[in-house]
């Protein structure tokens, strides 16, 4: 048996009621989720799963600490054996929890956070723009040697054309931001793999440095001079995917990166100069 205060915790809400029919049984006490769903041990199964990771991430749940009995979560959730045997299963399987035979279930590990936690909202200090940059050079390198080995003849067009757009922006708008964006963007697409342009997409803009941090290229005595350099390496990115140099794809990538990410450093020894 539980006692009262686990019973306490276990039969709280998580949240605030949602209007989604996934949401609305995440909100509700525990006592009634077989009341909303009779007969789909499955969904019961990951509905328990859910409020576990939780209750996890929460801190209610802590790593090492040993969870209820089998039948203590019955009594709890108000479900049968069979779906708090394919929740434990499901969690074991996931790395969250261990089964010690004749001991109990054990957490193992905290859950991941929910969702994709990068995007726009967390580019804000220089910091952040750096740490993104270190976060690029894991994807679009290996992104651009994907591109060099297989872009259709269409995926190179595209890119031949991002790249265009990249070199007229100062002429033709004044911001390279969006035409530098679509480069990189075109070269997920040619990678072939939509995981990387899901990522592509979701970090939008703000992936590229000067959208937060100006100084990368105030700092510099001629922005012309600044942006042709820059331009010149995504130029050799171009030739080499194009050339189906996979190697030097890479290669042009990293350099391009790492040389972005040396400038914001540099960017960043300005600042904290001028703001003493």
């Amino acid at each position: 048996m539980l006692s009262e205060k686990m019973m306490a915790v276990y039969r709280q809400p998580l949240g605030k009621p949602h209007y989604t029919a996934g949401q609305l049984t995440k909100s509700l006490p525990m006592t009634d989720l077989t009341a909303l769903t009779p007969h789909k041990p499955r969904r019961l199964a990951e509905t328990l799963v859910e409020r576990f990771a939780q209750r996890m991430r929460d801190g209610q749940l802590q790593r090492g600490e040993k969870l209820p009995t089998e039948a203590s979560i019955m009594e709890a959730e108000g479900v049968s054996r069979a779906v708090v045997r394919e929740a434990l299963s499901r969690m074991q399987a996931a790395g969250l929890v261990e089964t010690r035979h004749g001991v109990g279930t054990f957490v193992l590990d905290m859950p991941a956070p929910e969702g994709f936690n990068v995007g726009p909202a967390t580019i804000v200090l220089l910091s952040d723009v750096l740490a993104l940059l270190e976060f690029r050079l894991s994807l679009e390198v290996q992104a651009a040697g994907m591109a060099a080995e297989r872009a259709t003849p269409q995926a190179l067009e595209e890119l031949e054309q991002a790249l265009e757009a990249l070199m007229q922006g100062p002429e033709k708008s004044g911001s390279t931001t969006n035409a530098d964006f679509q480069f990189h963007l075109k070269i997920a697409k040619a990678s072939g793999n939509r995981y990387l342009i899901d990522i592509m997409k979701n970090l939008g803009t703000k992936m590229i440095p000067r959208t937060r941090m100006n100084s990368a290229y105030t700092g510099q005595s001629n922005r012309s001079t600044y942006l042709a350099g820059i331009n010149v390496e995504h130029q050799q990115i171009f030739d080499a995917i194009a050339s189906r140099q996979v190697d030097a794809a890479r290669a042009a990538m990293f350099m391009h990166l790492n040389n972005s990410r040396m400038r914001l450093r540099e960017a960043q020894k300005l600042q904290a100069f001028y703001s003493e």
